[in-house]
């Protein structure tokens, strides 16, 4: 049972992502420590706090030291920044693209970090260069990974990923850190954690459940790792987890629990769920299983589960993936067995590595490539597996789940980050960016190619867009009809349903066909084609007009929409663009939001920084962008966000200038404009 698993080497070196500078040698279990955070800044960042008691000395630069026991919303400045605004959405599990990708086993959960624990922006950055997570139709749970003894060992994920994976139906858990003493843990922050207060109750307990309900996110992920406790602290602990699950479940929260401390206090890893944990995954929603799994502890496990009650697929067997990705050596048959059901569900550990191991001069187009190819596995095509491939990827043994049930829906392909910002086709800012709060909903299945002939290739591009920051590219030469599969859809039909595509043919490009296809029903079997009907949407050429809206009707149709695509048909080189897709039964209008006001001024290394803030545009808008109007009238964007606050960093005043001058608007489903809210800032 102590036998350490191949895929998690004794050592590992560790260098969270965003953090640019200190690397920490790490020993078994799932533990950081304290990075280089970034200058001084009034920007806001992701919440971050030690349960009560500080460290002593000197928190080192860009670092607060924050105690949660001590925290109020009422009080926290950063929080309206930090604030998630889209509820978590249903998912539906459409028939697999392939017959090796089971339904109702095995699923995944994910542990990335994306920045050092003190130094994540609650509302993005100015850098294209971030892990732009956005496979979430193969993920189950996504923990927000962090924590150290330098900075804080509690950490409330950012509101940008809690939006997107919520757009997409996964529940994200913020962490509870506790790290072993040779990482600086001190047993007294395990005994913070599990005070009671005079009535017996613990405090730090409803402290996380209000947090998580404040910032809008849906759980916790417990790891306690520091040495040196007994029975006593054992059985308080387990106390204190009972009660976080009483809390939790009034809440709507989850709790995961790391597979580290025992109900006798020690840390002992067990690589198992057995008499030494099985309390505290007895009030868990789940258990992460420490990389130390063998296959027989897999199987002892998942019988354990099922014994009292609960799904053996409530277990997360560890698969570490940091330092070598899809070569990380994984006893897969022990895990997922093609020849029987799947043993328990299983977790990676830091898959942003798909982006950290490529050169430093990377592009968005090479680390969603790399993402695809860890995601999708070598095939790149989710409907036909290289079975050859030692790497098994998720999409060739876990169903895809979707999202897109409901009328209106559209999308721009904007994965959440960039090299420049779209409006409608032209460059609206040519400044780097990332923000996943407004990442769209994102095809599944990426990326499923039906052809005789010569298959193109797919991905998103971001070297031109219709709105945000890229665009689906299809690109080769081609000399039979290509379908190319988007999104798995319910999506209700009238007679007044339209589709609408924003596409163009670019330079180098023959003429090309194009035509919508729509799936009435889901294939019979797992891994059978979609049977579409294809509605003509013109013949679009290079160097025509550009940018090309093709509205289709679909009242020849009846029932539900359960598949989208599109197929291309030309003789020769094809480079066609994919700006925008839209479905909907009747046009939309934004209302604007109200309220706009600078909240915060302060002096910055660029210039001035600034807090605004504004009241939430009624309905349901899908974001909000902002501008600031220049003297000669002319607009220049700043950013977007489905949040209604937000940090402008680096302001300087402008040649005859009074006062700068700003203005939000809400943008809808369908990506229409409200009016603008405004304010300005006198100099």
């Amino acid at each position: 049972m102590t036998q350490r698993h191949p895929s998690a080497p004794s050592r590992r070196t560790v260098v969270l992502a965003g953090a640019g500078t200190a690397a920490a040698l790490l020993t078994p279990g799932l533990t950081t420590t304290a990075h280089a955070a970034a200058p001084a800044t009034d920007r806001p960042c992701a919440s971050y706090w030690f349960p009560d008691s500080l460290p002593a000395g000197t928190p080192g630069d860009g670092i607060v030291w924050r105690s949660l026991k001590a925290w109020r919303p009422e009080t926290d400045p950063d929080l309206p920044f930090n604030t998630a605004s889209v509820p978590l959405a249903d998912r539906f599990t459409p028939v697999p693209a392939n017959t090796t990708a089971r339904t109702d086993q095995a699923r995944i959960t994910s542990l990335v970090a994306f920045g050092n624990t003190a130094g994540n922006p609650s509302q993005g950055s100015a850098t294209a260069d971030y892990y732009a997570l956005n496979h979430w139709a193969y993920i189950d749970e996504l923990v927000f990974w962090g924590g150290s003894a330098g900075e804080g060992l509690i950490l409330a994920p950012n509101a940008p990923v809690v939006d997107a994976a919520h757009r997409h139906g996964v529940p994200v858990l913020g962490t509870v850190f506790l790290p072993p003493v040779h990482h600086g843990g001190d047993l007294r922050w395990t005994r913070d954690l599990v005070q009671r207060d005079a009535a017996g109750r613990f405090p730090l307990a409803a402290k996380l459940v209000e947090a998580a309900v404040a910032h809008g996110f849906d759980g916790w992920f417990l790891n306690a790792e520091t040495e040196g406790g007994d029975a006593a602290l054992g059985a308080e602990m387990l106390a204190f987890v009972t009660d976080l699950r009483a809390r939790s479940d009034a809440a709507g929260l989850r709790i995961t629990w790391y597979d580290a401390m025992t109900v006798k206090g020690e840390v002992g890893w067990q690589g198992a769920l057995n008499g030494e944990n099985a309390a505290l995954f007895g009030e868990a929603d789940s258990m992460f299983v420490d990389f130390r799994w063998t296959p027989g502890a897999l199987v002892s496990s998942a019988e354990n589960a099922e014994a009292v009650g609960r799904s053996r697929y409530d277990l997360w067997a560890g698969v570490d993936v940091e330092s070598n990705g899809w070569n990380a050596p994984v006893d897969w048959d022990a895990i997922i067995p093609a020849d029987r059901p799947h043993t328990v569900g299983y977790g990676f550990y830091r898959p942003e590595w798909t982006r950290n191991h490529l050169p430093e001069d990377r592009t968005p187009a090479q680390c969603h490539a790399a993402d695809q190819r860890f995601w999708t596995g070598r095939s790149l095509d989710p409907a036909r597996p290289d079975r050859t491939d030692p790497w098994r990827a998720p999409a060739t043994a876990v169903a895809d789940r979707s999202t897109v049930d409901r009328l209106p829906f559209a999308t721009t392909f904007n994965t959440g980050h960039g090299v420049r910002w779209y409006e409608n086709g032209r460059v609206a800012s040519d400044a780097e960016w990332n923000h996943l709060g407004v990442q769209d909903r994102l095809p599944g299945r990426r990326w499923v190619v039906r052809t005789e002939g010569r298959r193109p290739s797919v991905g998103f591009d971001f070297e031109d867009a219709w709105r945000g920051g890229s665009s689906l590219l299809v690109a080769g030469e081609i000399d039979a009809p290509v379908t190319v599969e988007l999104h798995r859809t319910r999506l209700p039909l009238s007679r007044r349903t339209v589709v609408e595509l924003t596409h163009r043919a670019d330079a180098g490009s023959g003429p090309v066909t194009v035509e919508l296809a729509v799936a009435l029903r889901e294939p019979d079997r797992a891994g059978d084609p979609v049977a579409y009907t294809y509605i003509p949407a013109g013949e679009l050429r290079a160097g025509g007009s550009g940018w090309t809206t093709s509205t289709l009707r679909l009242n020849s149709l009846s029932g539900t929409v359960r598949a989208l695509g599109v197929r291309l048909t030309a003789a020769g080189p094809v480079r066609w663009r994919l700006g925008a897709l839209a479905v909907r039964d009747r046009a939309e209008t934004t209302a604007a939001p109200t309220g706009l006001r600078v909240t915060g001024a302060s002096l910055g290394a660029d210039g001035t920084d600034l807090r605004l803030r504004w009241h939430r545009a009624p309905g349901a808008p899908r974001h909000y962008e902002l501008h600031r109007v220049l003297p000669d009238g002319t607009r220049r964007f700043l950013g977007a966000t489905a949040s209604t606050a937000f940090f402008v960093p680096g302001l300087r005043r402008e040649p005859g200038e009074k006062a700068a001058r700003f203005q939000v608007r809400a943008v809808g489903e369908l990506y229409t404009t409200s009016g603008a809210a405004s304010t300005a800032h006198r100099w």
